[in-house]
């Protein structure tokens, strides 16, 4: 019987590891891999502490760190990946993919997300060859260069208001007339100079030589091919939380399949007992996701966990 079982290996796995074996929590740590969606990043530019580090290199750091703390407080099982949760009145029971099962105190899921690749010739190809999936990661690479961001929600918009900062064009490239993110953000990135928007347009093609120089689209009602000539292509077409394995489970997920957390805490909602799971990180609802903010949310997860099990 363990105190906590964290699951997940990327900053915000790493952060709670490191923060409960400090704390002599006994705690086991299962990670698939490490790193989470930064390690496709050649150049991370906003890790706080480091002016710029690969995605491998950052994700070989958080092992690194997690290991340095093993021992009798901490045990890390790697390779391994949770399959389903079980929640009792007095305990959590986590199943990993190997057969293997444990049981705690508490649980704090950090089990990330992914993006949602976009499937059209050449994405693949110039795939971190000026097309990302990570602005707040890559967007500096791409000072004084025209760019195209693809969708037109919220996080499409916060990309597109980031790279307003140093680009010299954005483009926003919508495949409906209406946009789904915030009516305040909308207004606020359409009015700068820099800003331009295609609607209705659907992407055919990423072209490109060794690097990306275009973006190929179709209007609608239109069987003609555009070309918008960009550098860079950063896609924001929705995150997908890794969450199917808590299916069947008490938590409570958002219609996206997100754990929905109390964000003063990050205690998760359940049905039926009193919660003793907490998530940090691209899994939840929270409002932003990023390197930093996972982190965080994590360790503020972590203080959380830390008053509830020593107060029961």
């Amino acid at each position: 019987m363990y105190d906590l079982i964290i699951i997940g290996g990327g900053p915000a796995g790493a952060s709670a590891g490191v923060y409960a074996a400090r704390k002599r929590l006994k705690t086991v740590l299962v990670a698939k891999e490490w790193g989470g969606q930064s390690t496709v990043s050649d150049n991370v530019q906003n890790w706080i502490g480091t002016t710029a580090i690969s995605g491998n290199q950052l994700a070989e750091n958080l092992r690194k760190h997690v290991e340095s703390y093993a021992g009798d407080s901490l045990s890390i099982v790697s390779p391994d990946t949770a399959v389903a949760l079980k929640q009792d009145k007095d305990k959590v029971t986590v199943t990993l993919a190997s057969g293997k099962q444990y049981e705690a105190s508490a649980v704090l899921i950090t089990a990330g997300a992914t993006r949602r690749k976009l499937e059209i010739p050449g994405a693949e190809e110039y795939d971190q060859k000026g097309l990302t999936y990570c602005a707040s990661c890559d967007g500096p690479l791409f000072a004084d260069k025209d760019v195209a961001v693809i969708g037109g929600g919220n996080a499409a918009f916060e990309t597109a208001s980031q790279l307003l900062a140093y680009c010299k064009t954005v483009t926003l490239v919508n495949r409906g007339d209406a946009f789904r993110a915030d009516e305040i953000t909308v207004r606020a990135v359409l009015a700068h100079p820099n800003m331009r928007v295609i609607k209705n347009a659907v992407p055919t093609a990423i072209v490109g030589e060794k690097f990306v120089t275009g973006l190929k689209y179709k209007l609608a009602g239109k069987d003609a091919e555009e070309n918008l000539p960009v550098e860079g292509i950063f896609v924001e077409i929705g995150l997908l939380p890794n969450t199917s394995w808590l299916a069947g489970s008490s938590l409570v997920l958002n219609k996206i399949g997100q754990i929905e957390v109390d964000p003063r805490t990050q205690r998760a909602n359940t049905l039926g007992v009193e919660s003793r799971i907490w998530s940090a990180g691209d899994c939840t609802n929270g409002k932003y996701h990023q390197n930093n903010i996972a982190a965080g949310d994590a360790v503020k997860a972590l203080e959380d966990i830390y008053l509830f099990i020593k107060s029961s």
